[in-house]
């Protein structure tokens, strides 16, 4: 007897809004990225353990040969992150990426090739100035690409944002009439509103709108961030916990206080 074909699909394959930080290399060296990089991990291990990263060598003078690269890698698993790929920016870059078997994320553009085939300087961005309330933490972002900021109405979402859960409003507002739970996400190209508590992460102006703002009624969050530019909450602020807040871009300082 012919054994029966099973002409069901084998998988489903989509594209959505996925959670990736970006680690920009500033110097060659493997050690010292790894040490920066625990640092980091040993900070906010909920948010950094095994979380995935892409590699952003844009700010480098020289793109580094294989073998400098390779440990690169190497130092970020060490840390205790897991590396996905490699940031879009030149030729090179691509090649390298073909070479060391990863894929280029183009979502984080730091550079760009121009016609002629040389990169484009990069933007940088500086990391914020301490407020008298929250440290300062680096952007861990890529730069962010320019936004003409969200065309659309806002989206809204009804309900609680469970753990592992993530909202994204693509090109416009996000308004959330719920809490976030711990290890739950909230993005947004524009403002967002969170009638309700914030105990996972609000991520504002994801595009590079640096004028996006956070509005919390019920401020007890892991993170808030505004066109890359991030806080991680270790403790938060007893002038802040339980708060009605918001959170906004000024320069390159993020600020929050209590509305």
């Amino acid at each position: 007897m012919n054994a029966k074909m099973d002409t069901s699909d084998a998988c489903d394959l989509r594209f959505g809004q996925v959670g990736i930080a970006c680690v920009r290399v500033r110097r060659p060296d493997a050690a010292a990225l790894c040490d920066e990089l625990e640092r980091r991990v040993r900070a906010a291990p909920q948010l950094f353990s095994r979380a995935a990263v892409v590699l952003d060598l844009s700010h480098l003078l020289d793109l580094p040969d294989d073998g400098i690269v390779d440990a690169l890698l190497e130092a970020v698993r060490t840390a205790g992150m897991l590396p996905v790929g490699l940031a879009y920016g030149t030729s090179e870059t691509e090649a390298l990426a073909k070479r060391m078997g990863l894929p280029l994320i183009a979502k984080f553009r730091a550079a760009y090739e121009s016609e002629g085939g040389s990169a484009a300087a990069p933007i940088a961005a500086a990391p914020p100035a301490p407020t008298s309330a929250v440290p300062a933490r680096e952007p861990i972002h890529a730069a962010p690409s320019a936004s003409a900021g969200p065309a659309l109405g806002a989206q809204h979402h009804d309900g609680a944002v469970r753990s592992g859960q993530q909202v994204y409003a693509r090109d416009r507002d996000l308004i959330v009439t719920g809490a976030i739970a711990n290890g739950a996400e909230v993005i947004a190209d524009g403002n967002i509103h969170i009638y309700g508590g914030l105990r996972g992460r609000a991520m504002a102006g994801a595009q590079g709108d640096e004028k996006a703002r956070i509005y919390v009624s019920d401020f007890r969050a892991e993170l808030v961030a505004i066109a890359g530019h991030y806080r991680v909450f270790e403790q938060i602020p007893k002038d802040l916990e339980g708060q009605s807040v918001q959170c906004w871009l000024d320069g390159e300082k993020l600020m929050i206080a209590r509305l």
